[in-house]
């Protein structure tokens, strides 16, 4: 089961690695599809086979509701720093996210923190969170 959980982060993560340009982008992509399918695997908001609603409930619920309604929205995206990440995300799953790509959840954090306004802005285009799943949200985008 974690072994299967790995995989599909890593699909994934590559082809949210395309979406987001691919070369340095590639371990944003990485750590954001390993975080997506740990919070989504969860099935813990109810957010069915898109996970992207999951995580931004959750990092919602960790004091960002204002940065991820920037990044969903059609305006400027709102910076956001690793620790604010760090300190919105359930730690076991930056923790995790951190032990598959072999950083610390220091550096995942960061990653994360440069990756998330990017990549959930390019998967909202309409400007709210789209139905059905992320994997068929991306290939559209790309």
């Amino acid at each position: 089961m974690i072994e299967e959980a790995a995989a599909m982060g890593n699909d994934l993560g590559s082809l949210l690695g395309g979406l987001l340009g691919g070369g340095e982008s590639g371990k944003g992509g990485n750590l954001l599809g390993a975080l997506l399918t740990s919070l989504g695997g969860a099935g813990t908001h109810g957010a069915g086979s898109n996970p992207l609603g999951a995580l931004l409930d959750t990092l919602k619920e960790g004091g960002l509701g204002e940065k991820t309604d920037s990044w969903v929205g059609k305006g400027a995206n709102q910076e956001v720093s690793g620790p604010e990440v760090a300190q919105a995300l359930p730690y076991q799953a930056l923790d995790h996210v951190a032990e598959q790509a072999g950083v610390s959840p220091e550096e995942a954090a960061d990653e994360l923190a440069r990756t998330l306004p990017q990549a959930v802005d390019k998967l909202t285009p309409a400007g709210q969170v789209p139905e059905g799943s992320l994997e068929d949200l991306i290939r559209q985008q790309s």
